[in-house]
């Protein structure tokens, strides 16, 4: 059988032809694929604007599948995760990145920046002070330096913190001695749970040698001279916190007043410090300190301080201890007064009075925290609501 060129010269054009059209085909194709992705992520950008968390998930999801080699859209993917409360699909999202060898450096230490959020979020706090430390030489180490302290402020884990703050210090990243301080209180506290006074009056010792500041430290400290009988020591570390601390003069005047009682060499220098600070400033705890070292016989002298008070500063909380000496005796003569009521009545109206008023300033009695708005009845070093340390304004809101 002889060969025929004609259908060598047919065939050669219809294989050009059919490679040609495929290669279109494949090209057609692969740009369909790539526009798809885009699109799912574009979808996913409008959601997220749009605060449809649930919907942006899915179509992040749905554009990770057609590109699985994105790492933006799986970083993306795993914020959105940790942001829902999903800490478990966060988590395995970054695994997942740092599981990959082709990821470059940079990408490599954000993915285990994001994993240690996850961690932190999730509350798996070993796994979380693990991956932090993973990124001390990279560009996340300060970042990670003040989430670790955060940690050991949580764990209540003072001695790394100490050490962590001395880190963060040295490194220029602010001043921590506050802070320092506030921890060595708290280690103080802890040996006192534990009956260890004397390794608290070392932890308070030390705490002042790093911040003399510290207006807590020195409060501690003088609450544990006077339990151990020291009144004098006492007396010396809070005329001292009047000194370097005298905004927080306000939370150590009744003790203050106190000790003065007990160590009369004191009582005078205490009374000129309280009455000072007065002048300067009105405050409803320096009058009821000075109220205090006044005999309680004398209501003519403790209504006068009140007075004076409600001259300079009105206070619906000084205006009711006036009321209440009014209501017992007369400041003037030092008598009951009757006002042409009968005994009855006299003893009754006073009481009643002074209970409305009492409820009224209840919410006036309370400290509240500069950084957000958190308003306690008790002093907080720490705020129980941000957790910001010295936030509480020593005053209260009927001195503010």
């Amino acid at each position: 059988m002889e060969f025929d060129l004609t259908w060598a010269l047919w065939g050669l054009p219809l294989a050009f032809v059919g490679g040609w059209l495929a290669s279109r085909f494949d090209i057609r194709q692969w740009r369909l694929e790539g526009r798809s992705a885009p699109k799912s992520y574009f979808k996913g950008l409008n959601y997220l604007l749009n605060e449809q968390q649930d919907e942006a998930i899915d179509a992040f999801i749905e554009a990770v599948q057609h590109d699985p080699d994105t790492t933006e859209l799986h970083f993306a993917l795993g914020n959105l995760f940790r942001s829902r409360g999903d800490h478990d699909r966060a988590i395995r999202v970054h695994q997942h990145l740092l599981d990959r060898s082709d990821l470059s450096r940079g990408d490599t230490d954000r993915a285990q920046h994001a994993l240690s959020l996850d961690f932190l979020r999730a509350g798996l706090l070993d796994r979380a002070e693990a991956s932090l430390r993973r990124l001390q030489d990279t560009p996340y180490a300060s970042e990670a330096q003040v989430l670790l302290l955060a940690l050991y402020e949580r764990t209540s884990d003072w001695p790394q913190a100490i050490a962590m703050a001395e880190q963060l210090e040295s490194a220029n990243r602010g001043s921590f001695k506050s802070r320092m301080a506030h921890y060595g209180c708290e280690m103080a506290r802890e040996h006192l749970l534990r009956g260890h006074t004397e390794q608290a009056q070392a932890a308070l010792e030390q705490a002042l040698q790093i911040h003399p500041e510290s207006a807590r430290a020195r409060l501690e400290l003088a609450h544990l001279l006077e339990q151990q009988g020291h009144t004098d020591r006492a007396c010396s570390e809070l005329q001292a916190l009047a000194q370097l601390a005298p905004n927080a003069l306000p939370l150590a005047a009744a003790t203050m007043a106190r000790l003065a009682l007990c160590d009369a060499q004191h009582a005078a220098q205490v009374q000129r410090v309280l009455t000072e600070a007065q002048h300067r400033r009105p405050c409803l705890d320096y009058v009821d300190a000075l109220v205090s070292l006044l005999p309680t016989n004398d209501v003519a002298s403790r209504s006068v301080l009140y007075l004076e008070h409600l001259q300079r500063e009105p206070s619906l909380a000084v205006a009711n201890r006036w009321l209440a000496l009014r209501g017992v005796t007369d400041p003037d003569t030092g008598t009951q007064e009757a006002s042409g009521v009968n005994s009855a009545e006299s003893a009754a109206l006073p009481a009643v009075v002074a209970q409305a008023l009492q409820k009224a300033t209840l919410p006036l009695q309370r400290y509240r925290c500069a950084a957000c708005g958190f308003e306690a009845s008790t002093y907080f070093w720490q705020c129980p609501g941000c957790q910001t340390w010295d936030s509480y304004n020593p005053r209260r809101v009927d001195d503010l």
